[in-house]
């Protein structure tokens, strides 16, 4: 135990000589929660709409008084009147609008003879984003316009009703789940990999060879050590990103020691497969060249950013022996869904067996001379 922990002092040592690798390996994720949180979670507004009336009768009036509704409440889009349809439809074009609504000829009449009154629209769609929020929110206005003034007293159509279980949750923390899991990655890919990968190639290494240190103690001490600047950074982030998502988890005693556990499976599972991937390699610039390789194969189909089912088959695949698909999934049912510790244990029983089953594979490749 004494030489285990000679090592896990020895690193951390050299890790607190330097706070400043650290913060930075926190800033990535901070910074992709706070942007990324509000460019994609948030709710589109100042699309601007271009609105051609060629009826001028009360229902295209009644659509115009519909419009400005949008526009002072929820905002998602302005009116912006035009003359004719052909100018709309090149402002559509041009980019000077966002897409076109245009109100035929006899649409009023249309509408009083029930004779298939229609409006058309003229949409940019190279933004998918933009345009479903206008296609979204013209669906609900045209709703609201088709109904009736009196309502039915008995209802004659099939209704769905929805029933939310949990509050409305902001982008910004669904997000924090699968950003507290990249700094504990960032973490272990420069606290752990790099720095180790650098020890070999200053020569550093050679002093633990002419040691009594056998192979496990090397392993396991390096390893510890990591697995301990993982968790700092995680137990950090969590704190950091939860306060500013608003989320009052982190003031949960319960909560906080299954966050605590999650937090430590994840930083075992990360350190073992980064060791396992690092313990033949000697050339420092090859870490380096794999970490966004990395980064994108394993953050982006763990089900972080969107959804695991959104993704094909092949990753999917890929998802299932991710150790991130583990780690976001767990932080994900404790800081948005309060789902206690039967909600994550499938997830530690991965993450802990996986870390575990990389060091002891790690362990015989570990090259115990030059």
């Amino acid at each position: 135990m004494n030489r285990f922990l000679a090592i896990v002092e020895r690193e951390m040592r050299k890790f607190f000589r330097s706070p400043v690798l650290m913060i930075m390996s926190m800033m990535l994720p901070i910074v992709q929660l706070v942007i990324l949180g509000h460019a994609m979670g948030g709710h589109v507004q100042g699309a601007r709409v271009a609105l051609v009336d060629e009826d001028h009768g009360p229902q295209a009036v009644k659509v115009k008084e519909a419009f400005d509704a949008v526009a002072v409440n929820i905002a998602t889009f302005t009116a912006v009147p035009y003359n004719d349809e052909f100018t709309a439809r090149e402002a559509v074009r041009t980019g000077k609008v966002d897409a076109a609504v245009i109100i035929p000829p006899q649409f009023s009449r249309r509408v009083y003879s029930k004779d298939a009154p229609r409006i058309g629209m003229v949409i940019d769609n190279s933004d998918q984003v933009l345009s479903n929020a206008i296609v979204g929110e013209m669906q609900s206005l045209v709703d609201a316009l088709n109904q009736p003034v009196i309502e039915d007293r008995v209802v004659k159509q099939i209704a769905l009703r929805v029933v939310e279980i949990y509050p409305y949750v902001q982008y910004m923390k669904y997000l924090l789940a699968g950003s507290i899991a990249l700094a504990m990655y960032i973490s272990v890919m420069i606290g752990g990999g790099m720095l180790y990968i650098d020890d070999k190639a200053r020569g550093v290494h050679e002093g633990y060879l002419v040691t009594p240190i056998s192979k496990l103690e090397l392993v396991m001490g390096l390893n510890a050590a990591g697995a301990i600047k993982a968790v700092m950074s995680g137990i950090s982030l969590t704190v950091i990103g939860s306060l500013m998502a608003g989320l009052g988890t982190i003031f949960n005693v319960w909560a906080v020691l299954n966050l605590f556990l999650l937090i430590v499976g994840t930083s075992i599972a990360f350190n073992g497969m980064m060791f396992l991937m690092m313990v033949r390699v000697d050339d420092p610039l090859v870490p380096r060249a794999m970490f966004g390789v990395l980064n994108t194969l394993l953050f982006f189909p763990s089900g972080a950013i969107s959804p695991v089912a959104a993704f094909p088959k092949w990753l999917r695949t890929i998802a299932i022996f991710d150790p991130f698909t583990y780690a976001v999934h767990g932080l994900k049912a404790i800081l948005l869904k309060d789902g206690g510790f039967v909600a994550i244990k499938g997830d530690l029983l991965f993450l802990f067996a996986f870390g575990l089953g990389t060091l002891l594979l790690a362990t015989p490749l570990f090259k115990r001379t030059l």
